[in-house]
């Protein structure tokens, strides 16, 4: 489902939040950290929306659509990770689309939306690797 994530994930999440060692990290954890950072940067926007600074919210907003764009969305193997990857992949579009809009707007509601999205995706991801990753994801 996935393709090399190692190299485009560690990347992209060292271009946005580099504040975790990962060069060791395989790439189940680098996903991980992704949607962790992923939560963080629209959790981040929307405090700053609160507080009415726009600058820093248009900020966290792009540091969010870059790890979807960047980390997340890229790697992605639409080939072989079929129906889920395809899926997945709509589904990070339109949470891009969502954020761009809550951009454009500075609507809170649509920053809660795209938390309200990712948040089962990254918990179900935490929980996979304990119960052990069916085929078709990296481990």
């Amino acid at each position: 489902m996935f393709a090399s994530v190692s190299s485009r994930s560690a990347n992209a999440y060292r271009k946005v939040a580099a504040e975790t060692s990962i060069p060791d990290a395989d790439p189940h954890r680098l996903v991980e950290l992704l949607y962790d950072g992923l939560l963080s940067a629209v959790g981040a926007a929307r405090s700053a929306l609160g507080r009415g600074d726009i600058r820093a919210k248009c900020e966290h907003i792009s540091t969010a659509v870059r790890i979807i764009d960047e980390g997340l969305t890229s790697g992605l193997n639409l080939e072989t990770g079929g129906e889920i990857a395809a899926n997945l992949k709509r589904l990070y579009d339109y949470c891009n689309m969502r954020l761009t809009t809550a951009n454009a707007r500075n609507d809170d509601a649509l920053l809660a939306e795209v938390i309200e999205i990712i948040t089962p995706l990254a918990l179900a991801w935490k929980q996979i690797r304990g119960a052990g990753a069916p085929t078709g994801f990296p481990q």
